[in-house]
């Protein structure tokens, strides 16, 4: 088939990574850099896509999130449901340049009912905190999930957690009297669903994404499934699906962002997303159904580490400082710690906790060494509403590099400003065709989903309701 031709003119621009964390302020209307609007990167990507032949529905449907949305549904009012089921599909890794690398023709099919928007996620960009924003409306300055930090009342360095301190999606659907399926999608496991558990069944099969997607399959047929060691059969079609899939973030922490096996996975997950749509068809429900896909954060590959520069850099600036791994506890007389996750919370700790002096010399010692993008200090962290866990300072390395060792072969890693771009579909029940959402970012998908299904959305949401996506109810 002869390919579409696209002008990527006027639509995919603006900066290609946000920088300096200025435009994460708003405590209602916060929109990172960058929220929208694609990079050169990735407008070049896309029309190298389309000149080989990839649909332009994609690029089209990118090019549409920047219009004007339409007037936004009331945030936290229930009404009358636009959909009787969500399908959600929670895709790790999935960052927004990857749209374009390979043919997606069932996501082609959807976005036919819908549309696709670059959506933005949240600091740092790692997998349990972005997923918790996702799950429950809120920022991590709110639901405080916090990965890759030390802390100090046990005395260790932590990596990443489950606890939420607001409720999820999940809890909200439960408590209005619906149900729930998760496969493996462990954000909402005992936060709405427990292995066991019929209108709230949690499954952790295992394997690839097409195992996970078996089970959605099963209860869609009105199967049981294996939870926890239990078969359990749902008494309903759930009116939530959530299906996890990590395999683009394996892949890319193996290999990098560019590893050659990604198109290839793009076209497994486009498979899957074929198997849910026949099984909604088949059972009768895909008039009534919304689909929801997006990834909690992107990929930078790395090649180089700069472990050694930041110890000696913070040496010369007069204190110790030590890298711990998680479970660790700092020597003696350390005077400050770094817990890495493609950033790195730095906390002052013995003799120099608490000194702004040492806070202030570090930093700038920091600042200096080559290769170090950027060091956000407190402020720095409340304008991007992070998690207040983490330390008096937070030093994010450039693309390309890691505050750790050089690895042997290129690697990837996540967790910096330059991995919060994700792709976003809402398609199907409820949704206007060909309507884009407007500045998406991760905290408004749980608000939206609860629009959809005409519930409450969780109690500690911050976001908004998609509202220029969907249909005007009547």
């Amino acid at each position: 088939m002869q390919a579409t031709a696209w002008s990527t003119r006027g639509c995919l621009t603006g900066p290609a990574r946000p920088v300096r964390p200025a435009a994460f302020t708003g405590p209602h209307g916060v929109d990172h850099a960058g929220a929208i609007a694609l990079g050169s990167a990735t407008a070049m990507r896309i029309s190298k896509a389309l000149a080989a032949g990839t649909s332009a529905l994609l690029a089209a449907a990118l090019c549409t999130a920047t219009a004007a949305p339409a007037a936004a549904e009331p945030r936290h009012r229930p009404s009358k449901p636009l959909a009787d089921h969500v399908l959600f599909l929670a895709l790790d890794g999935f960052d927004a340049e990857y749209v374009g690398d390979a043919p997606m023709p069932n996501l082609d099919k959807l976005l036919r009912r819908g549309g696709l928007a670059t959506s933005t996620g949240v600091m740092t960009s790692i997998t349990n905190p972005s997923w918790s924003s996702v799950a429950t409306g809120a920022w991590p300055e709110r639901h405080r999930n916090t990965a890759y930090w030390y802390d100090a009342e046990s005395g260790t360095a932590r990596g990443q957690q489950r606890e939420m301190a607001v409720p999820t999606i999940g809890q909200a659907v439960r408590e209005q009297g619906g149900t729930i399926l998760s496969a493996q999608w462990f954000t909402l496991q005992n936060y709405g669903t427990a292995y066991g558990d019929p209108e709230g069944i949690y499954t952790q099969p295992g394997g690839a994404c097409p195992r996970r997607v078996d089970d959605a399959v099963a209860v869609l047929e009105g199967r049981p499934v294996d939870s926890g060691g239990t078969a359990v059969t749902a008494p309903k079609i759930p009116d939530l699906i959530a299906v996890y899939c990590d395999t683009l973030d394996s892949i890319g922490h193996d290999g990098g962002a560019e590893d050659p096996r990604i198109p290839e996975a793009l076209r497994m997950i486009d498979e899957q997303i074929g198997r849910l749509v026949e099984a909604v068809q088949e059972a009768g429900i895909y008039g009534r159904t919304t689909f929801v896909i997006t990834g909690d954060h992107g990929m930078t590959t790395f090649t180089g580490g700069l472990n050694t520069e930041v110890v000696e850099a913070v040496a010369e600036a007069g204190y110790k400082l030590e890298y711990l791994g998680s479970g660790q506890r700092p020597a003696p007389d350390t005077d400050a710690v770094m817990v890495v996750g493609g950033v790195g919370s730095l906390h002052l700790v013995g003799d120099a906790a608490g000194s702004r002096r040492a806070e202030r010399r570090i930093a700038a010692a920091l600042r200096d060494v080559p290769h170090v993008r950027a060091v956000y200090d407190e402020r720095d962290q409340r304008r991007m509403r992070m998690s207040p866990n983490h330390g008096e300072l937070v030093v994010e390395p450039e693309p390309g590099w890691s505050l750790g060792a050089a690895p042997a072969s290129p690697k990837g890693s996540h967790g910096s400003t330059g991995d919060l771009r994700v792709p976003l579909v809402i398609a199907g029940a409820g949704v206007r065709p060909h309507a884009a959402a407007w500045r998406p970012r991760h905290v408004d998908v749980a608000p939206t989903m609860a629009a959809l299904l005409g519930i409450r959305p969780p109690s500690g949401v911050q976001g908004r309701v998609l509202g220029e996506v969907l249909q005007r109810r009547h």
